[in-house]
């Protein structure tokens, strides 16, 4: 997908409102974690990590950000970062496994993975159904299926939200207008969101990690992930 057509959508009312349920979700995740290095995958455009409290911080993209790289070829050593962010990136993939096995790669055991996602099971996934460009193109992928890939690789699912339940409209008053739906849908159907936040620590198997102790000197401590009242762990209970 062209760099300009998802910057054109990310400026429309669509795209302005959309951000700002993400950042929503993101501020106070991102700000929990700790460790000394983190990573944005994709939308050069936006500060996804403003409130991540790691200093050292990049933004990769194919054709844009501060490293310029393919997401299934980063040039990042292996076991190297702390905090990988995938905003919309494996739903305009030619090869989202692969995305991912080289996310597993450059993650440190105890690493944690957040991905955004567009979820194929609301008003949004209809409007995918139905239309075309960006962001309606891409390929969806429903929690469920995510999170038997991410298994396959020892990423262990560790909660995630979803947001985003005001029907996809481009008017700014049609969009004030359903923005009674975030709460409503956050309360009486969470799964109908149509975005989810996903998130994933790197487990190594017979690797046993001490609370609050570096596993060596340039690797980072345990991370903690915020909890709120309404975060719940997406993927259980849902049908493949």
């Amino acid at each position: 997908m062209p760099m300009s057509h998802a910057s054109q959508w990310w400026d429309s009312p669509l795209g302005q409102h959309l951000l700002e349920q993400e950042r929503a979700l993101l501020d106070p995740v991102v700000h929990d974690v700790f460790g000394y290095h983190a990573v944005q995958l994709g939308l050069p455009e936006f500060d996804l990590l403003r409130e991540s409290r790691i200093q050292k911080r990049a933004v990769v993209g194919p054709e844009g950000g501060e490293v310029r790289a393919r997401p299934d070829q980063l040039p990042f050593a292996d076991r190297s970062i702390d905090l990988l962010l995938l905003p919309h990136v494996l739903e305009f993939s030619g090869n989202p496994h692969a995305v991912l096995r080289e996310a597993n790669r450059v993650l440190m055991p105890e690493g944690r993975l957040i991905i955004l996602g567009f979820n194929p099971f609301s008003l949004w996934g209809l409007q995918h159904f139905l239309g075309r460009g960006y962001p309606w193109g891409g390929r969806y992928i429903a929690v469920p299926r995510l999170h038997d890939w991410l298994q396959l690789l020892d990423l262990e699912t560790t909660g995630g939200r979803y947001t985003a339940y005001t029907p996809p409209l481009q008017s700014p008053l049609a969009l004030n207008r359903w923005a009674f739906m975030e709460k409503a849908g956050d309360r009486w159907w969470p799964m109908a969101g149509g975005v989810y936040l996903l998130q994933a620590v790197k487990r190594v198997r017979g690797l046993r990690v001490l609370q609050g102790q570096p596993l060596r000197r340039s690797f980072a401590k345990p991370v903690l992930v915020a909890t709120g009242r309404n975060q719940q762990r997406v993927g259980d209970g849902e049908a493949g």
